[in-house]
């Protein structure tokens, strides 16, 4: 009994010719992916330039505006609670003297 292998190897050298193309594939694939990695990162790069850095800035500015604000706040606040204090003491003095006389008003 003799074996006809033709279609057997006709069959054969199709899968290999498939594989070979599926390969390409697969590395045409990769390659376009990293191409457009590589412009999507330039464009990530560009918004982050043109948007986010200014938007940065503003906010490092708003935050130094503030900063100057709370300490100006608690400057005057600590000058406020010793003029307070200094006003309380001279009420507390005046009451703890009922005995001397207060001046009349004129009327």
């Amino acid at each position: 009994m003799s074996l006809d292998l033709t279609t057997t190897n006709v069959f054969l050298g199709i899968m290999a010719a498939v594989s070979l193309l599926q390969v390409l594939v697969v590395l045409a694939a990769g390659l376009a992916g990293f191409v457009i990695y590589r412009r999507v990162l330039r464009v990530v790069d560009g918004l982050e330039e043109r948007q986010v850095a200014p938007a940065v800035a503003r906010v490092n500015a708003i935050l130094d505006d503030v900063k100057g604000v709370t300490s100006t706040v608690k400057k005057e606040t600590g000058q406020i609670e010793r003029l307070v204090g200094w006003i309380v003491d001279g009420i507390g003095r005046r009451r703890r003297r009922p005995h001397e006389e207060r001046p009349s008003r004129a009327m």
